[in-house]
């Protein structure tokens, strides 16, 4: 059972509503609710009290096998064989590690299905975290199927810097890259554009490209500037002074970043 499923089942045993938990808690009933549904887990010193009133240790209510003492339960034969023949998505494994940071643990495992994994490392088919690893990701870095972070890698991913087969956010990176400012991929759209198919506002590299100022290698379209041809043989200094004068002075950077490459 989940810490969640655990503090509900030892408050119906103690015939106590949610509010009257709160009451004894001194939290909200829907902290209580949180709790209960983990979406939130309680603080240190509340997890202290609760181990107090329900007679349990705090191993037990955080660790899924461990028993109200304390002791971790044994498991038989028959049973890790039970847990090697069931499909792979029934299965369910959680760990939450001892050490918190602020009111979240510093590691949580919590993998299952209709799971959440929450923590400053947070793993699970659903997880939330500085640094999340997951099916369904989100966090500061998220890794998954589908990720959204300040630095997001996934099949689809979302973010500052967006690394993906479908990418997209201010940088992207992927086999189709949406970027605000820089888009690099096989098909690739953005302020600079660099790819099979490049289009981009200020500046696009590529088989095709569109830009104000544009290099294809077989078709290009650039209203500012443009070269096509598989021999790079056009004057760099007239395109990178084209680049500057189109481009904001903000963005400058990326353009000469982005050049590099032509």
């Amino acid at each position: 059972m989940t810490t969640g499923e655990k503090l509900s089942k030892l408050r119906k045993e103690h015939n106590m509503t949610q509010e009257q938990l709160a009451d004894l808690m001194q939290v909200s009933r829907q902290a209580v609710s949180k709790w209960e549904s983990d979406l939130a887990f309680p603080e240190t010193d509340k997890l202290v009290r609760l181990s107090e009133l329900f007679d349990c240790s705090i191993d037990y209510l955080l660790r899924e096998n461990t028993q109200r003492d304390g002791t971790k339960k044994e498991e038989n034969a028959d049973v890790r064989t039970l847990h090697v023949s069931v499909p792979f998505f029934s299965k369910s494994y959680e760990y939450v590690s001892q050490r918190r940071i602020g009111n979240l643990p510093l590691v949580h495992v919590n993998i299952g299905r209709g799971r959440v994994a929450r923590g400053v490392i947070a793993v699970g088919f659903r997880s939330v975290g500085v640094l999340s690893v997951g099916l369904l990701s989100a966090g500061i870095m998220a890794f998954g199927l589908l990720s959204l972070g300040v630095l997001a890698f996934g099949v689809l991913s979302l973010g500052i810097a967006a690394f993906g087969s479908i990418a997209a956010g201010v940088f992207s990176f992927g086999a189709i890259a949406l970027g605000a400012l820089l888009a690099m991929g096989g098909v690739a759209v953005g302020s600079f554009a660099c790819g099979g198919v490049a289009i981009g506002n200020y500046y696009a590299w590529g088989g095709y490209a569109s830009a104000k100022v544009a290099i294809g290698l077989t078709h290009v379209k650039g209203s500012v500037w443009s070269y096509c041809g598989e021999a790079l043989d056009f004057d760099r200094t007239q395109m990178i002074q084209k680049l500057k004068d189109v481009t904001p002075a903000a963005l400058r950077w990326i353009g000469e970043l982005v050049t590099r490459f032509a």
